[in-house]
């Protein structure tokens, strides 16, 4: 007797390579017009790559790429797929304040929605930048409409995480969720196991096993996450950057697109709010 496949949630962070918070030292805001734009191909790609497998994704969109691509949202909700947010100009929260904050990710749901014709319930904090050090951003989403975030990664990083936080979703305020980045729990400790560099990094066995486990053993559905400029082999080279970034962003860049193929294969894919929001609705988390 087959087992049935569970669904996971197929997720896109749409920023360009230039927008990469690790590359903030290295490029300023204000170099950001002057660069090559390479989003608008690469989502593209993404979307010939989806429906060749007959799979639905959320696209957390900033909104400076949509003020900049409008056809690009549109073309994204046409074709089926989630419409969300991943605030304006890819600040991340904990460097914010609670206002500007507020102003941020409220800019980007009106433009977003405005550009779309859908609504925008979802929101994505950059590089994962919810924490125990600004849980007063849940406020902000709240108050701005949004119904649920995904910007908690429950692990520990150098550079974000909150290895506390529950490892699947829950109820943070009436009427939003969060939803926590996917990871597996061994030898009592959340490893990652959801996609962008870790995915490039480690052999592709270890990441479909890690997300199968999350699948049998807590009968939970996963979250995959990539950006466009993973992709894209290529985008230009960024110069000057420490070793430690350098390795980071480029890894595995050219087998990327690949695996992709082979993920989208091996495992079934919908959007976060057709995954999630049933579910939470039905469970009255």
């Amino acid at each position: 007797m087959s087992v049935e496949r569970m669904t996971n949630a197929m997720t896109i962070d749409v920023e360009d390579y230039f927008q990469v918070s690790a590359f903030s030292p290295y490029i300023n805001r204000t170099e950001w017009n002057s660069k090559e734009c390479r989003v608008e191909h690469n989502v593209n790609t993404i979307l010939e790559l989806l429906d060749q497998h007959n799979a639905k994704a959320t696209f957390f969109t900033l909104g400076w790429v949509a003020e900049r691509y409008p056809q690009l949202v549109r073309q994204i909700v046409s074709q089926g797929h989630e419409l969300a947010s991943h605030g304006y100009g890819h600040e991340r929260a904990s460097d914010q304040t609670p206002e500007s904050f507020f102003t941020d990710i409220n800019l980007a749901k009106i433009l977003l929605e405005d550009l779309s014709g859908s609504e925008v319930c979802g929101y994505r904090a950059p590089s994962f930048s919810i924490g125990s050090g600004n849980l007063w951003a849940y406020e902000g989403l709240e108050s701005a409409g949004y119904r649920y975030s995904s910007s908690v990664y429950p692990i520990a990083h150098d550079h974000y995480g909150m290895p506390n936080s529950p490892r699947f979703a829950y109820r943070v305020r009436p009427g939003l969720i969060e939803i926590p980045i996917t990871t597996v729990r061994l030898f009592w400790r959340n490893f990652p196991s959801s996609g962008g560099g870790y995915f490039r990094l480690l052999p592709y066995a270890l990441s479909h096993w890690m997300l199968n486990r999350v699948n049998i053993k807590d009968n939970e559905p996963g979250i995959f996450y990539f950006h466009p400029w993973e992709i894209d082999t290529e985008q230009p080279r960024v110069e000057g950057i420490n070793k430690k970034t350098r390795f980071r962003h480029y890894v595995n860049i050219s087998k990327m697109q690949a695996r992709l193929n082979q993920l989208l294969t091996d495992f079934d894919w919908d959007r976060m709010d057709q995954v999630f929001l049933t579910q939470m609705n039905d469970q009255d988390i």
